[in-house]
This record gives structure tokens, sequence and C-alpha cells, in this order.
């Protein structure tokens, strides 16, 4: 790899999405211990933001009060931004999250961002108990996102309902999508763009590409900015990393199998076919698995065949220390 691509690499900012995952015989509580942990050591090592998702009745999952959860990691934390990665909008309405990401903004001034996405980032029988029509908010996202950005405005001339707290904090809004629909409105809205290639990258690059063509600069961005979220496991040695990266594996597996479950220990084989293989294969298209130097060189191609701004990494295995290791790891590649 040239040296280009390592000043790339060098150049290119790096982050953590977390997704709160509950481990198999541990609880909610853990989780969110290790989760302040590693925000922790974000911070320590120079990431530049931490965010936390929006799911909702997922065993394995513990961020679904997202905003809360945002508060609580601020709160243990001094320098490194927190936010959504991301709030799903069409499940609430744009006021409350106004008012939610107002107070966080109050609390911890200029740390606090709020991605959003469109997804459900449920099941019907979810949404029905969040008392969500199905088809409300998808279609109507640019109007909701056009509210929300409203009640975090600079409050206009007789404006009759405002977020208190909320109006005129700015808080920073992203929008984060798998397709190129969220690509082409942030491009059209002049806003950063964040692609979940965590778990879908096969629109990657058109996305990236729509985003970048139809950029219109706006009082936020004066050109675009494109984050892309990466499944990263580092270890000592690629066999190990392919090790520990069956946690993901399984996750997905059994999501496929409609049997999801808590973050599961890793197997030295997987019982799948075929079929499954693919599949998995196919939500895991961009992980980047290895020892340092494997890594070194994936890390290295992203960021040259994607030209992201920024790399959202997750690290989806089974145990903290290993967790924090990955992190440990690529951050030495980053600085070296």
């Amino acid at each position: 790899m040239s040296h280009l691509a390592d000043s790339r690499l060098s150049n290119t900012a790096l982050s953590v999405l977390d997704l709160a995952p509950i481990r198999q015989g541990g609880s909610a509580a853990d989780t969110f211990k290790e989760t302040v942990a590693l925000a922790q050591q974000a911070e320590r090592l120079g990431f530049s933001r931490y965010w936390l998702a929006e799911h909702h009745n997922i065993e394995g999952i513990a961020s679904a009060a997202t905003s809360v959860l945002i508060g609580h990691v601020a709160g243990q934390t001094e320098r490194i931004r927190v936010g959504s990665g991301g709030i799903m909008l069409p499940n609430h309405p744009p006021l409350v999250i106004a008012e939610q990401f107002g107070t966080l903004a109050t609390l911890y001034p200029n740390r606090i961002d709020l991605g959003l996405g469109r997804a459900p980032g449920s099941d019907g029988a979810t949404m029905a108990a969040m008392r969500r029509n199905p088809q409300a908010g998808v279609n109507d996202f640019p109007e909701r996102l056009e509210e929300l950005r409203g009640y975090l405005d600079e409050a206009r001339p007789g404006q009759r309902v405002k977020a208190v707290p909320g109006q005129g904090t700015h808080v920073p809004t992203w929008l984060l999508g798998s397709s190129d629909y969220s690509a082409r409105l942030a491009a059209k809205l002049g806003l950063p763009f964040a692609f979940a290639a965590q778990f879908a990258p096969a629109q990657l690059l058109e996305a990236l590409r729509l985003y970048r063509d139809n950029f219109q600069p706006s009082a936020v961005l004066d050109a675009p900015y494109a984050v892309v979220g990466l499944p990263v496991i580092a270890a000592e040695s690629d066999l190990h990393a392919q090790y520990l990266a069956t946690t993901a594996q399984q996750k997905f597996l059994n999501l496929i199998r409609g049997r999801p479950t808590r973050s599961l220990p890793p197997v030295e084989a997987l019982d799948w076919n075929a079929r499954e293989r693919a599949q998995v294969e196919q939500f895991l298209g961009a992980a980047v698995i290895g020892g340092p130097e494997s890594v070194k060189q994936q890390l290295e191609r992203v960021v040259e065949v994607t030209g992201a701004d920024e790399l959202m990494l997750h690290t989806d295995v089974f145990a903290q220390q290993d967790r924090l290791q990955s992190y440990d790891i690529v951050a030495g590649i980053w600085r070296d």
C-alpha cells in the first residue's frame, strides 16, 4: 500500500459505534458499565465521537432509551463527542427529540451529536406497542426532519411551539442510512452523512457517490462530509480475530433464523448451510478482521476506496477485554 494511503488513514477521523450488547450470562447493568469504560478508553485514545443506536425489543441490545444512555456516557467522559447513531425519527414526535437533545446539549455544551435515521429499529408488534403508524414518519421523513431542525434553530417570529430546552442550541444533525435515500436528502440539505456499512455494505459506494455529486453547500457545511460505519475486529493475530468474529456471525445467523439472542461466546466452527453463510457474509461484507498488519492494510484500502472523512468503528466481540484491545490496536495503527 502506498504512502498516500497511509497519509489518508492518519488524516481520517476515527469514532466508535456502540450497540450496547448484552452478553449471554450478563445483564443490562453490566453492559452500561462496559459502555462507559469503552467510551473513556476511546476518549483517551483520541477518538472523535461515541455514538449509540436506538433499537427496541431486542434481547441483546441495551440502548433502547438512547438519549438517557447518551447523557450517562457524556457525564462519565470529558471531551469526546457523544451522540446517536441513530435516533429513529419516525418513532418520535420531533418536539420530544428536540427537547431531549436540547437538554443534553445544555448539560454538555458542544459535545452532543444527533444522528437520525428513518428505519423503525423494531418489528411490527413493537411498532404497535409504541403506538406508531407503520407508514407515518417514513413517507414524511423530510417534513419531520425540517420540524425537528426548526426546534433546534433560533426561534422564528410568531413561533407558537418551542423546544425548551432545545431552541437555539443548534445541536448538529446528521443523516444516517443504508441506501441512497438519506444520501440524496443529506446532499440536498447540506448535512453530514453516515452510511451504515456495519450491517448493509452493498450500496456504500453508490450512496457516497450520490451524496458527493449532489451536495449543496449550506450554513452547516461548505463541502460534503462522509462517515462510514465499519465492523472492525483487531486482535494479536489473524487467526484469533477470525475466532472472535464468530460472535458477530452468530448474531446475524440467529437473526436470519428468527431467533435473536444475547451476545454469544466465540466458537471454533459454525453450524450453518451455504445459503445462511452467504447471507451472513453479505451482512458483514465490509468487515475488517485480522491482526495489526492485516487490519492496517484493510483500513487503508477502505479509506482509499471510499474517501471517507471519518470511520465509525463497531467492534462486536463477546468479551469486554477483547473489545477494548481491538480499539487499542486500531488506535496504534492510526497513530503510527
